[in-house]
Parts: C-alpha cells; structure tokens; sequence
C-alpha cells in the first residue's frame, strides 16, 4: 500500500466522513507518524487516540516546543506494515492479502498498541496460515505476545509434527538463540504424551470394564433364564432356547461352562477355570442378595470371602485383567449348578 492512497481509504471513518460531507472537504492531519524507513503517513490525532490507549496516551505528552510538530515513531517493522496498521485504526479493515504478507507484523503492532480487534484477527489469520516453516517463528511470537490460542495451535502441530519441524531453519535458530522456549516445547511433548498414555490406558480400562459388566450380565441370564446350550438346574431341559441379544458373550460363556463341567483339573492348574473361578468371585463381590442368587456358588463365596477378611483378607483377586477373552468371546463365568440342556 502506498501512503498516498492511505487518507483516501482511511478517511472512511464516520466522523471524518461526516466532516468531509459539511465541508466538502476531509481535514489536514495533526500527527505524522515515522516509520523505520523515513515514510511519514499524516494522521488524526483523535482518532488515533480513540483506537488505541497507547497512541492516546503517547499523544497527551506536552510537547517540548509549541512550535514542534507532533510526530509518533512506529518503528521496527516495514513501511507498508505501518500503513496498514493506521488504515485499520481508521477502518477496522484488513485484507487477505496484507494478512498474508504482514501479519506476523500486525500482530506485534496490535500487542504493543493495544489493539484488541486487531491481534484477534492476526491470531486468527495466523492460525489458519501455520506451515512447518513459519510453525516456529510464530510461537515465538505467539508467546511474547500474549496469545494464548495461536502459541497453543503451534505447540500442537510442533507436536504432530516434531521430525519434520527439527529439520527447518526456525527450530535451529531457536534451539542457539531461545533453550528456555526448546524446553518448554520437550516439556509439553512429553506431557502430551503421557496424557496419550494415560487416555489410552483408561480406554482400556473402560473396555475390560465393560466386557466384566456383560460377562456379569450374561451369567445371571444363564442362570436365571438360560440360554442355547446352557441353563439352570430347576429348568426343563428339552426346553429349547433361542440365542440372547448379547449371544457372542453369552456364547462364549457357554463354551467355558461345558469345560469347567468335564474339566478334570478345574479346582487348580486349569488356566481357563482359573479365569472362570475369578469371575465367580467377581460376581459375588458384587451381589446383594447372595441368599436367594441363582448364580451357583454365589453365597458360599460370600461367606467364605467374610471369614477370610476377618483373617488375612479378601480371596477376591486384585488384579482382575488376568481374566482376558478367550477365544473371542468376551470375559465368562461358570459355576456348579447349571446343566447342559
């Protein structure tokens, strides 16, 4: 943008508008403001100081001389950055294309001057903009401006994509110019990491949980109801059974019960009666009524489970991710007391 067409877009502000259509004509400026390469862009002092608490205040100071002219110095970024940063005080507008070319510089410009409007929409177009090239530069700045929102958008696809984001100029620059920031960025992947875990872990958790549920679920309805092959011993057993909603669990915990029936070793050595014996406990850790439960074994347990507490502790295992799936069904139970039909 060059700065002789700067008033004529700015000066679409309504109380200079308003003027302009009294008079016929926009007034003079009152503040030259300097940039870095020596552009001086006229400007109002009113306006100036009504978008921006800095410039009010920097534009209050006495001057030295009542001849001197009032000048404010924007230094630091370019030319044409400077520009659009007045226009938008003017006219709270900023183009795609300046955005793309100065938005690191806006953004910077609207910290320093308190421009609130401004550094949203900078966070915003940066945001959207990120590469693994500029991914760096932009934290940095993120930081150091107080934006929250677009430092944590950096930190993520540093993140997602720390092999490729090592190899670029940027993370070089930092790691000989800024460790304490390559430190905080290895401390939030490590912490992202070990969130990933621990999520990771309590799905897992969930699952078992919610396999241990319907294992528990199919059980009592083996045993109350019975289902295809499997049913309690007061049931008639030509009574045929169509298969349940949850037949895969119930299916598999058939198939247990039919082994730990024949099985020869089910009170010891059995690798698959032992998994059926710990959620025979697990399902009378978990009874209320043990005195009228139809699950077989369910009050002796219960008893003998109270008097080993009142000795030595709980027989229930600890550690219930032993009774894993066996072949592909989910967790079962068996018990004495139910027959095959």
């Amino acid at each position: 943008m060059s700065p002789n067409n700067l008033s004529d877009e700015a000066y679409g502000h309504p109380p200079l508008q308003a003027a302009a259509e009294s008079t016929g004509e926009f007034p003079d400026g009152d503040v030259q403001i300097i940039t870095s390469g020596g552009l001086r862009i006229p400007a109002h002092a009113s306006i100036l100081a009504s978008a921006s608490p800095v410039l009010e205040s920097v534009i209050d100071r006495p001057l030295k001389h009542r001849s001197s002219e009032r000048t404010i110095q924007i230094l630091g970024v370019p030319c044409d950055a400077v520009a659009v940063f007045v226009r938008f005080l003017y006219s709270s507008r900023c183009t795609e294309e300046e955005m793309e070319k100065y938005g690191i510089h806006l953004l910077a410009l609207s910290h320093v001057y308190l421009v609130p409007l401004l550094k949203q929409r900078c966070t915003k177009g940066l945001a959207q903009r990120l590469t693994l090239e500029n991914v760096v530069d932009v934290l940095q700045l993120g930081r150091l401006c107080d934006a929250p929102d677009l430092y944590l958008k950096c930190m993520n696809l540093v993140y997602k994509k720390f092999k490729a984001v090592e190899s670029t100029e940027g993370w070089k620059f930092l790691q000989n110019h800024d460790p304490l920031l390559e430190l905080q960025i290895l401390q939030f992947i490590d912490e992202a990491e070990s969130r990933k875990k621990r999520t990771r872990r309590h799905r897992e958790e969930q699952s078992l949980y919610l396999q241990l549920s319907e294992a528990m679920e199919c059980l009592e309805h083996i045993c109350t109801e019975g289902c295809t092959s499997v049913g309690p011993c007061d049931m008639e057993a030509g009574k045929h059974k169509g298969p349940c909603s949850k037949f895969s669990t119930c299916r598999g915990l058939q198939l247990l019960i039919q082994h730990f029936a024949t099985c020869k070793k089910r009170n010891g050595g059995c690798t698959r009666c032992k998994r059926m014996w710990q959620l025979l406990k697990l399902h009378s850790s978990i009874c209320e009524q043990p005195d009228v439960c139809k699950v077989p074994l369910c009050r002796f347990i219960t008893m003998a489970t109270s008097e080993t507490n009142s000795e030595s502790g709980p027989i229930i295992p600890n550690n219930l991710s032993s009774a894993s799936v066996y072949n592909g069904y989910h967790h079962v139970y068996v018990g004495a007391g139910c027959h095959l039909y």
